[in-house]
C-alpha cells in the first residue's frame, strides 16, 4: 500500500514538473549566458527595503497558484525554490523537501529562510512581520505572496529557472544598443 502510495506520489511530481521518473535528480547544466542578465538586482548593503509589491492576504490575485498552493504546497514551494536558487536547488528537490519537512510538522523552518534570501536578493521589507512567523501561522498565503512577487519581477516560476534565464537573455540579445548623444 505504501508502495503504491509513493509511486502515485512521484508519478504526480514528474508530471506536474515535466521530469522522466529515471532523471529527477540530474541537475542540469545552468544556461549560458550570453548577455548580463537584467534580473541580476545586486543591492548594496544598507539598501532601503522597498515594499512588496502584493500584500500578504491578496492570495486571489492569481487564482490558479492560490488553488494550487491549497492543495499542494509543495508545488508553489518548489516552483519559487528554483527561482529564488536559480536553478542551484531543482522545483522536484525543493518541493520534496518540502513535503519531508512538512510531513514531521517543521516545514516552515524550512520555507522561512527562502523567504528572507528573497527579501535580501530583491531588498523587500520584512512585513508584517519576522518570515519565520509569517510562514508558521499562514504558510499558504506567504507562498503565494512569494510566487506573485516573483511574477510581477519578471519571473515565471511554472516554467523553471533555465527557461527563465533563457526568455530574458533572449530579450537581451535583442535589444539595440543606446548610443548617447544620438537623439532626434
Amino acid at each position: 500500500m505504501v508502495f503504491v502510495g509513493l509511486s502515485l506520489l512521484l508519478s504526480l511530481f514528474s508530471t506536474v514538473f515535466s521530469f522522466s521518473v529515471w532523471n529527477i535528480f540530474e541537475t542540469p547544466p545552468p544556461p549560458i549566458m550570453q548577455a548580463p542578465m537584467l534580473i541580476d538586482q545586486d543591492h548594496p548593503e544598507g539598501a532601503v527595503p522597498v515594499k512588496w509589491t502584493t500584500g500578504l492576504y491578496d492570495c486571489c490575485e492569481d487564482p490558479s497558484n492560490c488553488i494550487i498552493t491549497c492543495c499542494c504546497p509543495c508545488i508553489t514551494f518548489g516552483r519559487n525554490v528554483e527561482i529564488i536558487d536559480r536553478g542551484a536547488t531543482s522545483c522536484f528537490v525543493g518541493g520534496l523537501n518540502y513535503f519531508l519537512l512538512a510531513y514531521v510538522g517543521v516545514g516552515c523552518l524550512y520555507t522561512c529562510s527562502y523567504r528572507k534570501k528573497m527579501r535580501s536578493v530583491h531588498s523587500l521589507q520584512e512585513d508584517p512581520c519576522a518570515d519565520c512567523l509569517v510562514h508558521w501561522c499562514c504558510i499558504s498565503c506567504a507562498l503565494c505572496q512569494e510566487h506573485r512577487e516573483l511574477k510581477n519581477r519578471g519571473f515565471d516560476p511554472s516554467i523553471g529557472w533555465a527557461a527563465n534565464a533563457e526568455k530574458i537573455n533572449q530579450g537581451a540579445a535583442t535589444m539595440a544598443p543606446m548610443m548617447p548623444g544620438m537623439g532626434r
